[in-house]
């Protein structure tokens, strides 16, 4: 990675495993005691992976009834890894978080905790917190970890997870990436996302990508339109860096068109990239140069910039 200015300030050092001894992991899918449970994620390298170097990661964490390896193919992971030289944590759901939708009458098993208590106490809030520490201690135990540049993403109910785990371990994460995610409103009530978790400050201001599919991006009660725009809200009072992206695919996959031989979502791996940690709180290479918008032209700096697309989508992807 880049070199840090002289007196920066650095990203904390990786936690230390909860578990003891790290287990030693392989290519593909592994298995990792945390929280007094098995869990598992999918751990993808360079093909072309040198020991000797240093890498950026990024936890990806995938959508209601998504998987691991779901993310990892549609995601075309495997050749952003090759191409853009990082490694890739997809962490897997662990299954026990079910929620009655009222008025449906349908039952939904949501991958990852994000709502109000009671549904998702703080307890298991903190369980998954521990989680991602325990991947990070482990996975830089093993690989020599870039820790300047470890960023969240997260797609949907993985979105509205690493916005939680942004505001969390905001020590660690030198970037998040919303994509249709956000955060509640705590006017209560579904129409303003009252079960899904607000905002309580990070204690560093890290730069997000904040992207939705318009007015019409909804799934399961919950308009990710309004709580990614909350989220904004939150991120320009504390004084957060961020680009906003608005496509027209309602909750469908972004339709991002990568340069060409670069995989689907190459650009907006490149916002994690762009933005070490040791950068100055609020900051960021695009106030210089601008968004590459020839790359993305559907996003824009800060709240209110971004000129939404309009053009074909696949088929809107809401689950249920």
């Amino acid at each position: 990675g880049m070199t840090p200015p002289s007196g920066a300030t650095l990203a904390a050092a990786p936690p230390a495993y909860s578990g003891g001894t790290c287990p030693t992991f392989k290519v593909g899918s592994n298995k990792i005691k945390s929280g007094g449970a098995e869990r598992e994620f999918i751990l993808v390298l360079p093909k072309t992976f040198d020991p000797s170097k240093t890498y950026p990661v990024i936890f990806l964490w995938h959508w209601l009834k998504g998987s691991a390896s779901k993310f990892l193919t549609r995601g075309e992971i495997q050749s952003a890894v090759d191409q853009q030289d990082f490694i890739a944590v997809l962490p897997e759901k662990k299954g026990d978080i079910k929620f009655k939708i009222p008025i449906a009458n349908t039952e939904v098993d949501f991958p990852w905790p994000f709502m109000t208590s009671p549904v998702v106490s703080d307890a298991r809030m903190q369980e998954e917190f521990k989680f991602f520490d325990d991947m990070l201690a482990c996975v830089s135990a093993q690989y020599k970890v870039d820790k300047e540049c470890v960023s969240s993403a997260g797609v949907s109910a993985g979105a509205l997870f690493t916005v939680q785990l942004a505001q969390a371990r905001s020590q660690y994460l030198s970037s998040f990436i919303s994509l249709s995610g956000g955060i509640g409103s705590q006017a209560g009530g579904f129409s303003s996302n009252g079960l899904i978790r607000g905002w309580k400050s990070p204690t560093r201001k890290l730069p997000g990508l904040v992207l939705w599919g318009g007015a019409e991006d909804s799934c399961v009660l919950l308009n990710f339109e309004t709580a990614s725009k909350e989220l904004e809200k939150k991120l320009t009072s504390d004084g957060h860096f961020f680009v906003e992206c608005i496509h027209d695919c309602k909750h469908g996959e972004p339709p991002v068109t990568p340069p060409a031989g670069q995989s689907r979502y190459a650009p907006i791996w490149d916002f994690a990239f762009s933005h070490p940690y040791w950068m100055k709180e609020g900051a960021s290479p695009y106030q210089v140069k601008g968004w590459p918008s020839s790359v993305i032209s559907w996003c824009g700096i800060g709240a209110g910039s971004a000129t939404q697309r309009s053009g074909k989508c696949g088929d809107p992807s809401c689950p249920i």
